[in-house]
């Protein structure tokens, strides 16, 4: 039978390394911008993830900038079933992050040369503007399919 997460588990399961899901309002009638992207959270802190302004990515950080609020998701695709998901408000756009803070996302997901090293080439991508964006948790949903 499912069950809601308690507060503890679902702020642990955001954050622990899984590929979240982002969603953000989009504008000219068009169905609202839904992502993977790589994330960090600490429970009771803020929501961190990042992107860049090159190419299709541009639309992505004009649609959060606008908005100013997402919808975030991470799941557990196998059994027992798990997923949490998080209204968020964007409360800071750092388009010169440091790289620590970068690597503290990019460390969750590659080893720690290449997140180190990845990052930085995120950072100083010749013509490119990356941004490090921060979002407040503000309402959360969650659900546990398990054994009974």
């Amino acid at each position: 039978m499912p069950r809601t997460l308690t507060a503890t588990e679902r702020e642990q399961f955001l954050a622990e390394p899984r590929i979240g899901v982002l969603s953000v309002a989009a504008d000219d009638g068009r169905p609202p911008l839904t992502v993977p992207v790589w994330h960090a959270y600490q429970p009771g802190g803020e929501l961190t993830f990042f992107t860049g302004t090159q190419g299709r990515t541009a639309r992505k950080v004009a649609l959060l900038e606008k908005a100013g609020k997402v919808s975030f998701c991470v799941q557990k695709p196998d059994f027992p079933y798990r997923y949490a998901t998080v209204e968020a408000t964007i409360v800071k756009a750092d388009r010169s992050p440091a790289i620590d803070d970068v690597v503290a996302i990019t460390g969750r997901y590659l080893p720690p040369d290449a997140a180190r090293g990845f990052a930085e080439s995120e950072i100083n991508h010749p013509g490119r503007t990356f941004v490090l964006f921060h979002a407040r948790p503000d309402r959360w949903s969650s659900i546990e399919f398990g054994e009974d």
